[in-house]
């Protein structure tokens, strides 16, 4: 066994960890936060760095110091939640909605536009594109040791060449100067920002992708704890400072493109406006590369880590089994298009995101001083009795819960935080109380 590992393996383990991390919605949501906050960029990118780039960072760290288990954090709560919750959280970033949405963003970003009219676009051609897409995914995933060499070593490269060249040009031929901020963004700038940075649901994927950083560091033949959670920070870091880096450049981009572009819809209008004006046809097939390289290594890591777990919670699976389900499944929702799985799913994260926050940084107040499970518990489940009425309310259904309205911060989208603060210090009395007595 290994003492260490070297530096340039360390370094290839942040590549792979960067390129999981920056799938398609990394690359959409700047650009429209950028256009939106105009000459506001620089704060409001700050508050998204907060919960783009931080959070994950946390999340990867707070796995490499538990031994890389999501199970072992959630089943401090207790041994039922920690199983419930973990698999809850890996269908949803993975089968039911994470894993399809890479399949259908990158096709209607890469290929819808080369389509003609007359082309239904939710018919043949995206059964056929998921198909090969997903085939790929299941073939590169198959072998999880060569996982760091063929994300790492191959397809990032091949996306950060792809993004820098869309940078560059647009650093070197910008397509107009910094716009007015539009009116959310004129107050409250960087609370906005940092709410926007959780669409990148990257908090989540980190619970999800720090058991792949482990299983790769652990392949190089090195497995003692405290080093594998070093090399597990440092990877995390690597890869934040990719991601902070591309996001700075593609918020730049976008708030230099109202001149150009108009009010877009959406981010990947936004870089598919600036991709024709830089480099014309060319430009549109560059964005089109970039977005399901970014996308395919989302997909290799998602698949990977859910075959790593279900292989492992269930013995009797193979991972290979595993993988060949979770691909096919993935590719049989991904035909559903990407409307209908944003309406059926995104109260399902609603709903689990705020857990997987407060669980991370249980984790780190765990690693800095023992917390009973009481403090665990209350925080959870005041937590929970805040994030799961939010969703149904954000799902359409007609329902509302008048108390939420009146908790501290829900107008700006984090009215479960204060609960969760309170439930743990329920806990700590109750557990104070009890012995006591």
């Amino acid at each position: 066994m290994k003492a260490k590992l070297s530096n340039q393996d360390t370094f290839t383990i942040g590549l792979m960890l960067f390129a999981l991390f920056l799938g398609a919605g990394n690359m959409i949501f700047p650009p429209a936060l950028g256009q939106a906050a105009g000459e506001n960029i620089w704060i409001a990118i700050a508050g998204f760095l907060f919960t783009g780039v931080g959070l994950p960072l946390l999340g990867v760290t707070a796995i490499g110091l538990t031994g890389g288990s999501l199970n072992d954090i959630a089943s401090r709560v207790h041994p039922v939640f920690g199983l419930t919750f973990t698999a809850v959280l890996y269908l949803a970033i993975g089968p039911f909605f994470g894993i399809p949405r890479t399949g259908t963003v990158a096709f209607e970003i890469g290929v819808v536009p080369f389509l003609s009219e007359s082309t239904n676009p939710t018919g043949l051609p995206l059964l056929l594109y998921t198909i090969v897409f997903f085939g790929i995914t299941f073939w590169v995933a198959l072998n999880p040791t060569r996982l760091v060499d063929r994300v790492g070593k191959i397809l990032t490269p091949l996306l950060i060449l792809v993004l820098g060249s869309l940078i560059i040009g647009a650093f070197i031929n910008p397509p107009g100067s910094l716009s007015p901020p539009s009116p959310n963004y004129e107050s409250g700038v960087f609370f906005k920002g940092f709410l926007d940075g959780y669409l990148t649901m990257d908090a989540i994927a980190a619970l999800v992708f720090g058991i792949v950083v482990i299983k790769a560091v652990n392949d190089r033949g090195v497995t003692d704890r405290k080093t594998v959670s070093l090399v597990v920070l440092k990877a995390g870091v690597l890869a934040a400072i990719g991601l902070t880096a591309i996001y700075l450049s593609l918020a730049y981009i976008g708030a230099t493109s109202l001149d150009l572009v108009g009010e877009a819809d959406n981010g990947g209008e936004i870089l598919s406006s600036v991709a024709s004006y830089l480099f014309g046809s060319f430009g549109t097939v560059l964005l089109g590369a970039a977005i399901t390289f970014a996308c395919l290594t989302t997909s290799v890591g998602l698949v990977t880590a859910c075959g790593e777990y279900f292989s492992k919670v269930y013995p009797k699976l193979s991972y290979k089994t595993v993988i060949l389900i979770v691909t096919l499944f993935s590719a049989f929702v991904a035909n559903l298009g990407l409307t209908q799985l944003i309406t059926f799913t995104v109260p399902v994260l609603i709903a689990i995101y705020p857990i997987a926050i407060v669980l991370i940084f249980l984790t780190f107040i765990n690693y800095a001083t023992p917390v009973h499970n009481y403090v665990y518990r209350g925080a959870i489940l005041l937590t929970t009795f805040i994030s799961i009425p939010n969703a149904i309310e954000g799902a359409g259904l007609n329902i509302e819960f008048g108390f939420l309205h009146a908790l501290p911060l829900y107008s700006e989208g984090v009215g479960w935080l204060l609960p969760a603060v309170a439930g743990g210090v329920i806990g700590l009395l109750i557990l104070q109380f009890k012995q006591k007595n």
